[in-house]
């Protein structure tokens, strides 16, 4: 019996090409990669030399990173690939991250089916918004988006994408600041939106400091985020390295949103994942999502 998932999307300039002994090798464009994956604990399909051939190893240091290997320009510097008419900057960072989390591609189309049926410019919050995959394709795609992330970091890669991806300079609203603080401030304002997303790490710091954690900090957040969702509208809800399944998520919106919602509300819930290329494939799952949406198909 299959667990149940949510359909990856073609990402043409993306591929996990072998997964296993804890490790995942990928390719970004042109560039491969093997990354440390603590999901991957089956055996390598791949003979060792392909592997031997990635441009880029992370080797970690401690709990708090590590580097890559070898230490060259390119790492440092990054490079570009696309999904549909975005462009996206990759560049490895001492976290083993690389600035965009591929399987997320499923709700970037998902919310795409959406849009037709929300109206004209709807109306898009990206909570803890990263750097901007998100966002990017919600305003090319005829969004009115509104990006809030903690990290300085974080929104000028944003606006890095973003221009890379042929918009505007001031074509995202990029805010800095802690999330809750901004969904309270923006609720008391009689604010709505036609589509938030939430993405929220284990822990954080807030850019005045404020201590964000998963466990205590979600349901609050949800609850604020309620008074801000239109009367048509959607928000995906997804989750990285927590103890908790799919089915915390969906039983979280269930009672934080639809139960006081009225009718029309349905709650998926289910693992992303990136499939192994090939025949056969087996699939590395990459973390929960759970996605709510109230007045739509």
């Amino acid at each position: 019996m299959q667990p149940a998932c949510f359909d990856p999307a073609v990402f043409p300039d993306y591929a996990l090409l072998d997964s296993g002994a804890g490790e995942k090798l990928e390719r970004f464009g042109d560039v491969l990669l093997v990354r440390p994956d603590p999901q991957a604990l089956w055996r390598r399909r791949l003979d060792a030399r392909e592997w031997q051939a990635a441009d880029l190893v992370f080797v970690r240091e401690s709990d708090r990173g590590g580097r890559w290997e070898p230490d060259e320009e390119r790492p440092r510097k990054g490079w570009v690939i696309g999904f549909q008419d975005a462009r996206f900057l990759i560049r490895p960072t001492p976290f083993k991250h690389v600035g965009l989390f591929p399987e997320q591609a499923a709700n970037w189309l998902w919310m795409k089916e959406l849009l037709p049926d929300l109206g004209e410019e709807p109306r898009i919050l990206n909570l803890f918004g990263y750097t901007g995959a998100a966002s990017v394709l919600a305003r090319q795609w005829g969004c009115d988006v509104t990006h809030v992330d903690a990290s300085r970091t974080a929104l000028a890669w944003a606006r890095e994408n973003a221009e890379l991806s042929g918009l505007a300079g001031d074509a995202l609203r990029l805010v800095l600041e802690d999330a809750l603080a901004f969904v309270r401030r923006d609720a008391r304002r009689g604010a709505r939106y036609q589509g938030i997303w939430v993405d929220p790490p284990h822990y954080g710091r807030g850019p005045k400091g404020e201590k964000w954690q998963f466990e205590t900090g979600l349901a609050p957040l949800l609850e604020a985020c309620e008074r801000l969702l239109a009367e048509r509208s959607f928000l995906v809800l997804s989750s990285y390295a927590i103890g908790y399944s799919a089915l915390s998520l969906a039983n979280l919106l269930r009672d934080l949103v639809s139960g006081s919602s009225g009718n029309g509300t349905a709650v998926d819930a289910g693992e992303l994942v990136l499939p192994e290329a090939g025949e056969n494939a087996r699939i590395l799952p990459c973390g929960f999502c759970a996605r709510w949406r109230r007045g739509l198909p």
